[in-house]
């Protein structure tokens, strides 16, 4: 479904150095890797929010960068984008940033009581009590509900392919948990490819078919969950345990 073909990218310095990547249909792939190696990067690329410096992305057989223009905007149609942080516009109560995530042409002929019950389906399929929050502002909203709010935005398009970037970062343990358990359902439930980039090991490795690892620009590890754990190349090692460390200490916390 998606495939990065020797990707290169650089910001004054090396970010990405001719990665290969292919990500199958229906698959629930997770992409690991330390802070500053490119995992956003590289998910940016697949929709041309970054381009790369070398390198092409084929979605679904089409290419975003050796294709004609309309290739972009058929493939833009076919994702569903989680960004960082929910990315809410501060100035649109929830109903309308919602809304958001319907293609403009989608929006210009759906009827209103159409269009209303898209964004109340998506909402409740993010346990979210629409009646509740339809007219809130994102300064209204729990960090928890506001990342709710970004996946239903990325899901009211019905799209094919889901991309999560960093969708727990900020989250205390336990809606980590509950963000990863709703990450799961949805890539079953709409039978959708999932894209995963996360620092959260052990979420990524409990819920994903694959996974993978960047390090220093390139790929470290491709395989399964098991392979992941098992694999005996030492910067492997060194981040598993790194997480597993983290993940025990913030459960103390709590």
């Amino acid at each position: 479904m998606i495939s990065y073909q020797n990707i290169f990218k650089a910001f004054d310095i090396p970010v990405l150095t001719g990665v290969d990547l292919t990500v199958e249909t229906g698959e629930m792939f997770a992409l690991f890797g330390p802070s500053g190696t490119g995992k956003s990067v590289l998910l940016k690329t697949t929709l041309s929010l970054i381009v790369p410096d070398q390198g092409d992305v084929e979605v679904d057989g089409l290419s975003v960068y050796r294709g004609p223009a309309s290739n972009l905007d058929t493939i833009r149609r076919k994702i569903g984008y989680v960004f960082q942080h929910a990315a809410l516009f501060d100035s649109l109560n929830v109903y309308e940033n919602v809304s958001m995530g319907l293609p403009e042409e989608e929006l210009a002929v759906l009827r209103t009581a159409e269009l209303s019950r898209r964004v109340w389906d998506a909402l409740e399929i993010v346990n979210l009590e629409p009646r509740e929050i339809l007219s809130k502002l994102p300064s209204e909203l729990s960090g928890g509900m506001k990342k709710r709010v970004g996946i239903a935005r990325a899901i009211v398009g019905r799209p094919e392919i889901l991309l999560w970037d960093e969708p727990t970062t900020g989250l205390d343990p336990i809606n980590t948990a509950a963000v990863e358990r709703l990450i799961q359902r949805l890539s079953k439930d709409l039978e959708v490819t999932s894209l995963l980039v996360t620092h959260d090991v052990e979420g990524g490795l409990h819920i994903c078919d694959r996974v993978a690892m960047l390090h220093s620009g390139t790929l470290r590890f491709c395989g399964t969950p098991q392979e992941f754990k098992d694999s005996p190349d030492p910067v492997v090692q060194a981040f598993v345990h790194r997480d597993a460390a983290i993940a025990a200490l913030d459960m103390a916390v709590v």
